[in-house]
């Protein structure tokens, strides 16, 4: 049985009037169906008044072979839009490529599921901006994919389009996304931010708190949050911590959120930005408070299902943080013979960094690293935020012209960080009125939005093979 998604009857006039353009497409659907068994059956009719030699086809029939794997078979139809195997395949391969390979069967068989219910939402959502007469052009769609090629993957299009077929996707596959994700965009603008509204007297309510919170710590977390009935809480957390274990052996947080979660920051990987524990729930308040940057928990039980966490950063409200300090720095690069033992490669490391102290500064640093054969790259735009978090506090606390013990491998060299200069941020006065009061209407649209998809599911009759 093929999967078949339709709104249920009952729509017909209690639905806005872009709902109503669904139940037209899926009585088309109905009819196709009925007007091509009356063809069937007409077909067997005239067959039999004009027999010419007996064809015999058993009641159990046996099929000898296997399907042919490259076969594009349904896995959903969508209101008369199919999803494919080969989209589900190609979405896989996007995950697949993120986690460098690292996904065993069991998680795979569970991807392909949560991708499957990923579609079936994304059409939805573009079905959906239809009924609205909202369209998005090829050419929008074709831009987005041009940034997407120049930011993520600092690649030109035919190089992106080569990079999604080597690891099994296709560019067609990337754009149906972003293509929903303006669809949904657009139709939240539409039909849900016009009737989002924030106080002044509340704007205010929240500054007056921020301020009062100064010198208390915010995190950054990362979220994937899966929902739990009663009945279904611990095959949900079996789940969950299988996803764990797969984070925890390299896979891409963001990649997992985007293709898991619930939650509605599942869009943009997970990212929950900046909060105080007082807005989280109790349950996870207490966990995050004991986190460390760059620690993955859970999974956390919490009302209506579990929570795994992952703590991106941390910081003081409304304090300078010297991580957001602007760097200056030097790079100086010294490549290693092939074949080089550990050693030998020891010893020249040493050799090089004693060169580099002697170096009188940054001005100095160009001529001995010429002399040395080694390679010198400048930046003057680095935040001591976006540094390993190994040596962040390392580098501030040298002064000009100083420089970190070398690091690197026997591959790609050994490398040593000289400070040049350091620009200190300035103290948080923390997001004007305007800015948190675009915050907390975006997270009102984002809860409404939650609600709308929602409601797309629960109005639709699905069948799955």
């Amino acid at each position: 049985m093929q999967a078949v998604i339709r709104p249920n009857q009952t729509m017909i006039g209690t639905k806005q009037s872009g709902r109503k353009t669904f139940m037209r497409r899926a009585l088309l659907c109905v009819g196709s169906l009925a007007a091509l068994s009356s063809a069937m059956g007409a077909g067997v009719a005239s067959a039999q008044s004009a027999r010419q030699g007996d064809i015999v086809i058993p009641d159990d029939v046996k099929i000898f072979g296997n399907d042919n794997p490259n076969m594009r078979r349904a896995t959903a139809v969508v209101n008369g839009d199919v999803i494919t195997g080969t989209d589900v395949d190609q979405r896989l391969a996007l995950i697949v490529a993120a986690n460098q390979g690292k996904i065993d069967d069991d998680e795979m068989k569970r991807l392909r599921l949560q991708i499957l219910r990923n579609l079936i939402d994304e059409t939805l959502q573009i079905q959906e901006a239809k009924a609205a007469d909202i369209e998005v052009a090829q050419a929008e769609v074709d831009q987005s994919y041009a940034r997407v090629a120049t930011q993520n993957f600092n690649q030109n299009i035919t190089a992106m389009d080569a990079y999604l077929k080597r690891v099994g996707s296709s560019p067609e596959s990337l754009k149906r996304q972003i293509r929903g994700e303006l669809s949904w965009q657009r139709l939240l603008q539409r039909n849900v931010q016009p009737f989002i509204n924030v106080s002044d007297d509340e704007v205010n309510e929240n500054l007056a708190r921020l301020k009062a919170a100064k010198g208390t710590e915010e995190y950054r977390l990362g979220e994937i949050y899966l929902s739990a009935t009663p009945e279904a809480r611990q095959q949900v957390y079996e789940n969950a911590t299988k996803i764990v274990q797969q984070l925890r052996q390299g896979g891409s947080f963001v990649a997992y959120a985007r293709q898991y979660s619930e939650a509605t920051t599942a869009s943009v990987g997970g990212d929950l930005g900046w909060v105080r524990l007082a807005q989280l729930p109790a349950e996870l308040q207490v966990v995050a408070r004991e986190m460390e940057t760059g620690q993955l928990v859970g999974p956390v039980e919490v009302p209506g299902g579990f929570d795994i966490l992952y703590l991106i950063d941390k910081r003081q409200v409304l304090t300078a943080d010297p991580r957001d300090a602007i760097l200056a720095l030097k790079q100086i690069s010294l490549p290693f013979p092939k074949g080089i033992s550990e050693a030998e490669a020891g010893k020249r490391a040493e050799a090089f960094s004693k060169a580099m102290k002697a170096a009188k500064g940054c001005g100095d640093v160009d001529g001995v690293a010429n002399g040395l054969g080694a390679q010198v790259v400048t930046n003057d735009q680095v935040k001591a935020r976006d540094l390993p978090g190994q040596i962040q506090n390392s580098i501030l606390q040298l002064s000009p012209g100083e420089t970190l013990p070398p690091f690197g491998s026997l591959e790609d060299g050994v490398r040593i960080l000289m400070l040049c200069g350091r620009d200190d941020p300035q103290t948080d006065t923390g997001p004007s009125f305007e800015q948190l009061q675009a915050q907390l209407e975006d997270d009102r649209v984002n809860k409404r939005a939650q609600t709308y998809l929602r409601d797309l599911r629960r109005d639709a009759v699905i069948e799955y093979n």
